[in-house]
């Protein structure tokens, strides 16, 4: 991983606990949607929510079907408005702003429907094990 990604999503981590410490969570309310071996996360984001998201272990596929965000990425600040669909490399975690109520839905290839077991097959809950993750995929 590159020092640019690794250095962006510590100060995203280093937001998060400041975040997390000095503000009341917003419960976003969250949709879930399964067909044969396609797991769909559907997120809706009020207007004014400032969000970030989960690092995941594959790459995935996003989809914003509905909104306008401007999302902090290792390349910068981008805005995007619906509709937009974009492919997320592994390894990756972003911090946006809702500029709009907004609808994001991430898809995942799985058959599973549990969906403890799939943010545990997808979801690095630190960069850290993200990075302990890749390794023992490389080492395969």
């Amino acid at each position: 991983m590159n020092q640019l990604v690794e250095s962006h999503i510590k100060t995203i981590e280093d937001f998060e606990q400041i975040m997390k410490s000095e503000t009341e969570a917003v419960e976003l309310e969250v949709n879930e949607y399964f067909s044969k071996g396609v797991y769909a996360r559907e997120l809706i984001i009020p207007k004014g929510t400032v969000l970030t998201g989960h690092i995941h272990k594959y790459e995935n596929l996003n989809i914003m079907s509905k909104g306008d965000l401007s999302i902090s990425t290792e390349n910068g600040v981008i805005r995007v408005k619906a509709p937009y669909t974009v492919v997320s490399p592994p390894g990756t975690k972003r911090l946006a702003y809702a500029h709009e109520d907004t609808t994001w839905t991430t898809i995942h290839g799985t058959d599973e429907t549990d969906v403890d077991k799939i943010e545990e097959q997808f979801v690095a809950h630190s960069y850290d094990e993200y990075l302990a993750f890749a390794k023992q995929i490389e080492d395969k």
